[in-house]
């Protein structure tokens, strides 16, 4: 503590908030903050609005409850959950996932029943909030919750092309499938012209180009699409049928509503629709909470809170109950509001319960102006979500992860059979794949010089057994026999039988070397593997070769051709898809990232990147030559050109560290050295550094300073100072220079102690480098 505090500090009130490091700010300042914040929640509050409302008539009109119903969901959802959820930024409301379950709900039981097992379903997540279960949901397959959501919106979808092409949605998907080419050769004229233009308005706003585009896009893509149906509606259907399906909404009048009843079936059937309810709408609400988070933090300044999924979880069971005893829609969190809600620029959970508080306005007070839209536009509006629901974009990462089997069963069976048994259908598909895979392995013996060699790819389980016992019994008696294992698992019964065999063919006169595919004995199978990717050499024993392997000749290089082969056994089989991938589509990094070629400098460890992720520069001393400064030295200046303008990164990193050599060397050299040697001519890109760190003096004078602890001696001083200066050296390349006028690429500083493993990212407007706490998320460098 008496070191920090001698650390000269600039004072708390003009520190900026800096990445791990909050900052207290002054009085002024934090005026402002909380003037920016309300601004920001006001405006979003008010596109969330405009994006409901013509949702939230929509879900109501497909699922066949009262229209109110779906403003009530939006109200409530907005205030309650809100006000009690653990994602501040999440919006909730009528639930689109839970829009067929809903109609066979009321179809089944009516409209008061569905409310009450709508409260019973909110009840239940009150329950599983309180046991603290939100983290364990999301532990279910992507491919299953997609499959599900991706039925859902195939049945809303084919239900609601009824509707726009002037007819009505049976009551299943698949009589609506084969109902549907009757109707497509029938359609009401005047209701698909009303449809054509509503889904025209919602793939076409967000292409809007140039500054009219800009401005166009401040109105939500499906208000637009409602208003220009609502035009058309009134230019070539004045005076229509409110029954009709192009007719308006029709708004009953508001008076209390009627408590729920207790649905006239079984408490089977009553508990399956509560289970099948709460599964949805809690899957849907925790990973909307999640991608919503993820899309908050790419912001600037983004807060360190990270979503409480249990107090969500609890918030949304809380909606329910009150939306269900009000007469309102069930209610879940939703991805499409919640993104629009973030980019437009909320900050707090205002933003959230402002739009409930005017979606209740409205209801109230512009329910004659609600009445004006066309039904035809809202069934197109749902009909639309329905299809994005299905999204093709995931279907390449689930089948990158093979688990299409599972996708389309859970799909298929959501569609024919219902949500519930989808969602356990896709289950029941996940666990035989699982156990399919644990037990297909695969045994092959092959004739080698001198011998036989016996390959084991696959999970080694008892269940492989007689399968290995017989291709050992190929092996004739006294040769030579190498058995090689692949898999990373293998359990007491076979490696019993492998030692077994192994003991017989020895004692016939024959040789057996037992290894895994890194060339290791085998040993007992309780014994977990002791390295890891980032072992040192000298330390890693995977990257030794077997004793029967080595030469008389073997030096350090074996060591580098260890690492290789333990690449090709153990990684490659991993990471050969992805690679294939990158090869086929190109590289499409997000980060320049600049550092010193150091050894001990792990790019890929340091950041948890992988393939595909950074373009990687490293030199001496992470050093920019400022452009023109000598020809000899293009080669940084060439990739920096190639990353800003051929690969469009999104950022530049320069990275320096601890215990830097050519730190070290630029102060045992104040002048330059006469000798030009290569090294000597490279490190003058370094002396306006040191320069740099003469002029501002031992204190740092406020250009560099560790926020945690003071800086240890003049070469950390100076590898800061240096990562500034290159920056600095950066800003002077043309490419760069216009991309940041644009404001398409940013510049990040960073440091990196050795010794502590600790990384420091610098706030260039204070000039501190802040530690990266392993608790603490920072803004997107």
């Amino acid at each position: 503590m008496s070191q920090i505090q001698k650390s000269p500090q600039p004072p708390r009130t003009e520190l900026p908030p800096g990445p791990g490091t909050p900052a207290v700010p002054g009085p002024r300042r934090r005026e402002g903050a909380r003037c920016a914040a309300w601004r920001g929640d006001i405006s979003a509050s008010v596109v969330v609005f405009l994006l409901a409302v013509p949702l939230s008539l929509g879900i109501a009109l497909a699922t066949g409850a009262p229209l109110q119903a779906g403003l009530v969901a939006a109200a409530v959802g907005g205030i309650v959950a809100g006000l009690l959820g653990g994602a501040p930024l999440q919006v909730s409301g009528a639930a689109t996932g839970l829009l067929v379950v809903t109609a066979d709900l009321v179809q089944r039981y009516g409209w008061r029943a569905t409310c009450a097992i709508t409260v019973l379903a909110g009840l239940a997540q009150l329950a599983l909030g309180a046991v603290r279960v939100a983290r364990a949901a999301l532990a279910v397959s992507p491919a299953i919750v997609r499959g599900m959501l991706a039925g859902i919106g195939v049945t809303i979808a084919v239900g609601q092309l009824h509707v726009v092409l002037g007819g009505g949605p049976d009551g299943s998907a698949v009589d609506n499938a084969v109902a549907l080419p009757g109707q497509l050769t029938h359609p009401h004229a005047a209701a698909l012209a009303i449809g054509a233009v509503t889904v025209a308005v919602l793939a076409g706003w967000p292409r809007l180009p140039g500054r009219v585009g800009r401005w166009a896009r401040l109105l939500p893509a499906p208000l637009a699409a409602v208003l220009a149906a609502t035009a058309v509606a009134a230019a070539t259907v004045p005076g229509g049928t409110p029954g009709g399906s192009w007719g308006s909404v029709q708004l009953p009048s508001w008076r209390l509503p009627e408590l729920p009843v207790l649905p006239d079936a079984s408490v089977a059937a009553v508990a399956a629709a509560v289970l099948t309810v709460t599964l949805v709408a809690s899957t849907e609400s925790l990973l909307s909470a999640a991608a919503v988070d993820r899309l908050a933090t790419e912001r600037p300044g983004a807060p360190a809170a990270r979503p409480q999924l249990n107090r969500e979880l609890a918030g949304q069971g809380v909606a329910n109950i009150v939306s269900g005893l009000v007469g309102g829609l069930p209610v879940s969190g939703g991805a499409i509001g919640g993104s629009a809600n973030v980019r437009a620029g909320a900050a707090t959970r205002r933003a959230t319960v402002l739009h409930g508080v005017w979606v209740l306005l409205c209801a109230g007070l512009l329910a004659g102006v609600l009445e004006l839209i066309p039904l035809t536009a809202l069934a197109a509006l749902v009909m639309v979500a329905g299809v994005r629901m299905v999204g093709f974009a995931h279907l390449r990462h689930v089948q990158r992860h093979r688990e299409f089997p599972v996708y389309a069963a859970t799909l298929g069976a959501v569609v024919l059979l219902g949500v519930l048994q989808g969602v356990l259908t896709g289950i029941a598909v996940g666990v035989f794949l699982a156990l399919r895979r644990l037990t297909r392995t695969r045994v092959a013996v092959t004739e080698e010089d001198g011998g036989h060699r016996v390959r084991v790819s696959g999970q080694l389980t008892f269940l492989a057994v007689p399968r290995l016992t017989r291709a050992l019994a190929l092996v004739p008696p006294g040769a030579h026999a190498a058995v090689e294992l692949c898999g990373s698992f293998m359990d007491h019964t076979a490696y019993e039988a492998l030692q077994s065999w192994s003991a017989t063919h020895r004692a016939s006169g024959g040789r057996v070397s037992l290894g895994g595919h890194s060339g290791r004995p085998v040993a007992e199978p309780a014994g977990a593997h002791a390295c890891h990717p980032w072992t040192p050499w000298r330390n890693h024993h995977c990257t030794r070769p077997a004793p029967d392997r080595a030469t008389p000749h073997e030096s350090s290089g074996s060591q580098l051709l260890g690492g290789i082969s333990a690449f090709q056994r153990h990684t490659a089989p991993l990471v050969r898809e992805e690679l294939a991938r990158l090869a086929r589509e190109g590289q499409r990094p997000t980060q320049l990232f600049l550092t010193c070629a150091d050894s001990r400098l792990v790019t890929s460890m340091i950041t948890s990147s992988g393939p595909g992720d950074l373009f990687t520069v490293r030199n001496i001393g992470n050093l920019v030559p400022p452009p023109g400064s000598d020809a000899s030295c293009d080669s940084v200046g060439a990739a920096i050109e190639y990353a800003v303008d051929v690969l469009r990164v999104g950022s530049i990193t320069v990275c320096g560290h601890s215990g830097c050599g050519a730190m070290a060397a630029l102060l045992g050299s104040p002048a330059e050295p006469a000798a030009a040697t290569p090294l000597a001519r490279w490190l003058r890109h370094g002396r306006p550094s040191l320069a740099r760190m003469a002029r501002i003096g031992r204190l740092g004078r406020g250009e560099v300073a560790l926020g945690e602890r003071p800086v240890a001696d003049d070469q950390e001083r100076l590898a800061l100072v240096n990562v500034r200066q290159q920056l600095d050296h950066l800003r002077a390349h043309p490419s760069v220079a216009r991309r940041m006028a644009e404001g398409s690429l940013t510049l990040h500083g960073m440091y990196f102690h050795v010794a502590e493993a600790q990384a420091y990212v610098l706030d260039e407007p204070s000039g501190w480098f802040h530690a990266v706490h392993a608790d603490a998320r920072m803004a997107r460098v």
